[in-house]
Formats: structure tokens, sequence, C-alpha cells
């Protein structure tokens, strides 16, 4: 625990009930977070300004992006708008990857890398996801774009896909668990004939770009971490097509594909687990 954090942890200790209540989840040997992964009101205000931004940054995409232009045209777009709001792109270097932003189109799962050579067709659906890093504090969410007309049936693993995020979020409730998440994302997907990819899921975020916990996007109810209030979490199904396995690329060993070559989707959202529901702090 750095000296910062333990400033923090005596202004704005955890509210006794909520340390109550995790007693009595752990009594019961329920699975909880470590007390670091419990975001404090300070930290809570900081991601959500940096949410602010990111948002901003998908809405300054999501006014932009056509036909005809590169993945390198949105990775463009995304570094001078963070850049002129005083922001950093998480992306950026981060484990080694080269770009600002993500870009996934059509049968790419997701860590798609931008490219000046790869362009935006008629009839693509793409994944753009953005983190943005603000006086340390991070936010992540990403969007589905779908490029002028768009098959029916890509239109529909689309909306379908915002579903499950919905259907996710709606799940993730204060003293529920992982597993509910999962569960009710999953269950909804498959009734649908889709799959979903077990490999990636949503994670905590705030303090770093990844935190604890993973955040499956299947599950059994009443299963896995317990929902404590405070908790920041991203919610981002990845729903393909046709069958769940993903493969990587050899090359550039990022980029995730469907196995079969069929289409995938993903939204993400950034959310505040509250004590009455929950928050959402980018989109």
């Amino acid at each position: 625990m750095d000296e910062r954090w333990k400033q923090i942890d005596r202004d704005e200790p955890i509210p006794s009930h909520i340390l109550e209540r995790m007693a009595e989840c752990r009594k019961r040997r329920m699975i909880l977070p470590d007390e670091e992964y419990i975001k404090r009101p300070s930290q809570i205000e900081g991601i959500r300004r940096a949410g602010v931004i990111n948002t901003g940054v998908l809405d300054e995409v999501a006014g932009k992006i056509h036909a005809g232009m590169s993945t390198q045209d949105i990775d463009n777009i995304v570094a001078e708008y963070t850049k002129a709001h005083g922001a950093i792109c998480a992306p950026l270097n981060y484990e080694g990857y080269p770009k600002s932003v993500c870009t996934s189109v059509n049968e790419e799962v997701c860590h798609g890398i931008p490219s000046r050579l790869k362009k935006l067709h008629d009839g693509d659906i793409i994944n753009v996801d953005c983190t943005t890093i603000l006086d340390g504090y991070y936010a992540d969410a990403s969007r589905m774009f779908m490029i002028g007309n768009v098959s029916p049936a890509r239109k529909k693993l689309v909306e379908e896909t915002r579903k499950c995020l919905e259907i996710g979020i709606a799940a993730a409730q204060p003293w529920a668990t992982i597993g509910d998440i999962g569960y009710a994302i999953s269950k909804y997907a498959r009734s649908l004939g889709y799959s979903v990819v077990r490999e990636l899921g949503g994670h905590g975020v705030g303090l770093e770009f990844h935190e604890d916990p993973f955040v499956s996007h299947i599950g059994k109810k009443g299963t896995g971490m317990v929902l404590v209030p405070g908790m920041v979490i991203t919610i981002e199904p990845m729903i393909n097509a046709g069958k769940a396995g993903v493969v990587i690329d050899p090359y550039n060993d990022w980029t995730i594909y469907t196995a079969d070559g069929k289409d995938s989707a993903q939204w993400e959202h950034t959310i505040l687990i509250t004590e009455t529901g929950n928050e959402i702090l980018t989109y």
C-alpha cells in the first residue's frame, strides 16, 4: 500500500455498514474484493471526470466515422481529441500496443490495430474501444458502429450485443455476484443462437487500466466475487455470430479473431456499483 493510498484510506474509510455487510459475506465464505478495489469518493470523482472525456472521444468518432476512411484516421481522431482535453490514451504503448485505440472490424473480436491500409467499407461493422487517463484515473468504453448499408444479420448482431450489455448492467446490483452478470448475458445471447467469448471479459478499472476482478460474460448465479458498493468495473460482452472459439493474430500478437471467421460484436461501459444499483461512468 503506497503513501497516497494510505492517506486516502485514512481520509475516506469504507463506511462501517459496508464493512459489516462484507464481514457477513465472509462468514458465508463468499469471495470479496480487497479493500483497495472499493473506490473512495475522491477516486470515484476522478474516474467520473476521466469518463466524461472518454465518452466525448467516442461521440467525436461517432460524428466522423464513414465508409472510405482508414482505421488510422480513427486513431488520429481519438489521439487529437484526447490530447486537446488534457488527457492520455491508455492503450498507447501499453505492453507494447502501438496505437491509441482499438478498432476491430467484422470478424475481429477485439484489439484490432489501426492502420492506414485498412479502410472501412459499406456494410462493415466496427468496434472502437477507448480508454482515457485523466490525472491518473482511467475510464474505459467501446461502441459498435455500422458503416453504410449493413446486412440485417450484422445489424441484429450489433443491436442484440448491446442488449446483452444492458442485461449485464441490470444484473450488476450491489451484493450480487460476478456470476450473476455472466449468467444473465450468456442466457440471453445463447437464446438467440449466438455464442459468448470465454477467454476475454470485463475487469476492474479506475486506478489502473486493468484491475481485479475479471468479469466473465458467462457464469452461474450466485458465484464469483461479490459486487460491493464502491467497486468500479467494465462490462463488455463479446458476442459471436458463430462459435465461441477465437484465435490470435500470429503476426501482430494482439488482434483476436473468431476462429470460424464469422462476425463478432462488442459494447462496453464502465460502471460504479452503488448502494442502490449502479451508475454508468462512461459509454
